[in-house]
């Protein structure tokens, strides 16, 4: 379920049937979320730590593919189970993928739908912040109860301070860094409104609490970027 950032929350269901956003997807997620490459890179190296050789890892939001790209390609011996709500989204996975789709297995649905498991490794990318703090809590839990005992799980999506004094700072941040990116001004105008009316935005520090709720240990941010925090924990 992840988004090109342009139409969050509210509209993202709607933008991930849309052809034209579909088509455009790639494009997207590079100009908003800075580092996206490496946000990936780091991922594949964090639960490559503790993930053995030929691993079966989870990736909820999974639409698009280009998560399970990095990662198959990073690692030729994991198998995936790729997660996500949308179908269009998860038929170009499927198209971007190409042979590597001989490791992965696409579910079109939420975290209810994944298998059982036990996994050795989960991720779930600029996925969360389309939830409320409750179902975030059961959506974690519901990823913890999939994996290993120990096993490495990778979160990251939009969180930053939420007092009202630092939540407009960031927000233009945000939109400044997708301008200075090569997105429309215009556009990241709107998504900047967009993600300050919609998106369920929580302080990093409630992250966190969530995460070690859900039961997860050793919890550690490893990226910050603006408007952005991803974490690693252990099951």
């Amino acid at each position: 379920m992840t988004t090109d950032c342009i139409q969050p929350a509210r509209n993202a269901a709607d933008s991930f049937r849309n052809p034209d956003a579909i088509a455009n997807y790639a494009e997207g997620p590079p100009r908003f979320v800075p580092g996206f490459e490496a946000l990936h890179r780091m991922t594949a190296v964090l639960l490559a730590e503790s993930a053995p050789a030929r691993a079966r890892v989870l990736v909820l939001g999974a639409g698009g593919g280009l998560e399970l790209g990095a990662l198959a390609r990073a690692q030729p011996d994991w198998r995936f189970v790729g997660v996500d709500p949308s179908q269009p989204m998860l038929d170009l996975a499927s198209r971007t993928l190409g042979p590597l789709m001989q490791r992965i297995e696409l579910v079109r649905g939420y975290i209810d739908d994944a298998p059982a498991g036990p996994f050795d490794a989960a991720t779930c990318l600029l996925t969360l912040h389309f939830l409320d703090a409750v179902e975030r809590l059961r959506t974690t839990r519901a990823i913890h109860s999939r994996l290993k005992p120990g096993a490495p799980f990778v979160a990251a999506h939009s969180s930053f301070p939420q007092d009202p004094a630092s939540r407009p700072t960031w927000l233009s941040r945000y939109a400044a860094y997708a301008v200075g990116s090569g997105a429309d001004p215009a556009q990241a105008a709107s998504a900047r409104a967009a993600v300050d009316a919609h998106l369920n935005l929580l302080d990093p520090v409630e992250d966190e609490g969530i995460l070690r709720d859900a039961g997860f240990s050793d919890i550690a941010m490893f990226y910050t970027a603006f408007t952005w925090r991803g974490w690693v924990a252990r099951a």
